[in-house]
């Protein structure tokens, strides 16, 4: 079973992805455990991200596609991965498919948690934070007892720089223009499989797990 996960910031990718690895006991590979990982193992590869990553440059294509495949012809993907965070382009996606091809595997789907952008923007800016002791909230989701105050230690609640509106409506709008050729390619390609991601998070697995028992089947 070898699938990607996709999803907009605040869709619930990471909440599914923990599910699907439960479940089905595949490997979930993110980008950025790739990268630690080829730096930590001192790869040759991981040496050139490191160099790109320590000027604070964009890792260009060809080494990210070394690194993952590298990693994607370890033997724990001998049965499937859940790939998070790659591709980030058609290139990409263009390179991992003959990549792929070239292991003998098969993509199977492209998983897409789809949420409206006005709830991902209210899911986003609803997160507040106890400054000391670090508990998280949500004024939708995980209210406090008490208005802007930590049930745990009674401090003032604070929003991170990340979460602030504006910082969320420019993050949402460069991941919207980011993964829409993305999901074209997919699309065109008759992988992208689309998922409700407004549901509640066991609705939104449902769903996902029917998609995967169905292919299996």
């Amino acid at each position: 079973m070898n699938l990607i996960l996709m999803g907009l910031p605040g869709a619930g990718k990471g909440t599914q992805a923990e599910k699907i690895v439960e479940k089905y006991g595949v490997p979930h590979i993110s980008t950025g455990d790739m990268f630690r990982a080829a730096i930590k193992n001192g790869t040759e590869l991981g040496l050139k991200a490191k160099a790109f990553m320590d000027e604070g440059a964009l890792v260009p294509d060809e080494v990210t596609i070394g690194i993952v495949r590298e990693r994607l012809s370890q033997d724990d993907c001998a049965k499937g991965f859940l790939l998070d965070g790659f591709p980030r382009t058609p290139a990409q996606a263009q390179a991992l498919e003959e990549m792929t091809t070239d292991l003998g595997r098969t993509l199977d789907h492209v998983i897409y948690i789809k949420v409206p952008r006005d709830d991902l923007f209210k899911r986003l800016t609803g997160r507040w934070i106890c400054p000391d002791c670090g508990t998280a909230y949500h004024e939708v989701f995980n209210p406090p007892k008490e208005a802007g105050k930590c049930d745990k230690d009674g401090s003032e609640l604070i929003q991170r720089d990340d979460d602030k509106p504006e910082t969320v409506d420019k993050r949402l709008e460069v991941n919207l223009e980011q993964t829409k050729p993305l999901v074209d390619f997919y699309e065109e390609k008759g992988y992208l499989r689309n998922i409700d991601g407004q549901q509640d998070i066991s609705d939104v697995f449902a769903d996902v797990d029917k998609l995967l028992q169905e292919s299996r089947a």
